[in-house]
């Protein structure tokens, strides 16, 4: 992952742990990072693993929230370069969840114990050497969040489409934080709770998958005078129903949403953004006039043979007989 281009690292094999003390810096140098990512990653034998875990989780989240819709987080080769130099909706959305994935594994990975330069979350009211002894380690938010930041850098102040980007990284981190809990844990004698010891955890994944698509989908526009040809944003204008200036000089206005600078092409048919929704898979009742684009689907019934009456045996195995139904699978027309 670089402040650049999110997720754009394919998974890849570390060498084991036993080849070299220095084979993570082989892996940080097979990532795709600027140079001061590139020493950053190598600072910890645990960041370029985490980082690929970081890649892989937020690209099957955005492919999960996206299933239903017209673009379904395509990422492949041209498509994502050429969606990565425009300011789209969907260009916001992979930002926030990038960072977001990357502050979620990072955090995840120091209360694993898997990073040498953190460990469980260091709040200050909460007991962690308790913590530990009681199997409460709590994610490391605090190290997570400073080091995403610092990773993902803010570049110049007059690169108006790096500072929305920026914003967009930190709408993700600014997720993950809302949906910290703190989680407790009793113990004492006979399972009484003379003692508490508490610590903090972070909400599942796919929850900050869900709240970062309702944003994706409130998502503001702000002006742009985008270069067709280059892809290139000028300056950007107040967004729509504030008045310029409003709030102090910056142009670019201070909101937890996401935001962007382009409208989003349809994604209906194949172009530089997608392949199009020809030959999609849709739900008849759901989404298929949506996705299909009003070209309509076909209808296709097939034989699917599935386990079926699963009983448990002891022991230890299910049994199941095998059922055979018809079902129709609908597909958008060309």
């Amino acid at each position: 992952m670089t402040g650049s281009e999110p997720l754009t690292i394919l998974p890849l094999t570390l060498e084991p742990e036993a080849a070299a003390a220095k084979a993570h810096y082989k892996a940080c140098d097979r990532l795709k990072l600027e140079r001061k990512q590139r020493r950053m990653c190598r600072r910890d034998p645990g960041v370029a693993e985490t980082l690929v875990e970081a890649i892989s989780m937020s690209a099957l989240e955005c492919q999960y929230q996206f299933r239903f819709e017209r673009w379904n987080c395509t990422l492949e080769g041209r498509y994502r370069a050429s969606l990565l130099k425009r300011g789209f909706k969907e260009t916001a959305f992979l930002y926030a969840i990038s960072s977001a994935g990357l502050t979620h594994a990072l955090a995840k990975a120091c209360s694993a114990g898997r990073m040498e330069r953190c460990t469980c979350d260091e709040a200050p009211d909460l007991e962690n050497r308790e913590a530990w002894q009681w199997g409460g380690c709590g994610d490391n938010l605090k190290y997570s969040s400073k080091f995403v930041k610092e990773f993902l850098g803010r570049r110049s102040s007059k690169d108006l489409r790096a500072r929305v980007d920026f914003h967009n990284n930190l709408v993700g981190v600014k997720v993950i934080k809302a949906g910290v809990e703190t989680t407790c844990k009793c113990h004492g004698v006979s399972g009484s709770c003379t003692v508490r010891t508490c610590w903090r955890q972070l909400a599942p994944f796919h929850e900050v998958g869900k709240h970062l698509k309702h944003k994706y989908e409130t998502a503001l526009k702000v002006g742009s005078t985008t270069n067709e040809a280059t892809g290139e944003a000028g300056d950007i204008s107040p967004p729509r129903g504030r008045a310029p200036g409003a709030g102090g000089s910056d142009p670019l206005p201070r909101t937890p949403e996401l935001v962007h600078l382009d409208d989003s092409p349809s994604f209906c048919l194949a172009g530089r953004f997608s392949p199009g929704t020809a030959g999609r898979k849709c739900h008849r009742e759901k989404n298929c006039e949506s996705i299909c684009c009003g070209r309509g689907h076909n209808t296709q019934s097939r034989a699917v043979t599935r386990p079926c009456q699963c009983q448990v045996r002891w022991c230890c195995y299910v049994e199941c007989k095998q059922c055979t139904q018809r079902e129709e699978v609908y597909t958008c027309k060309g």
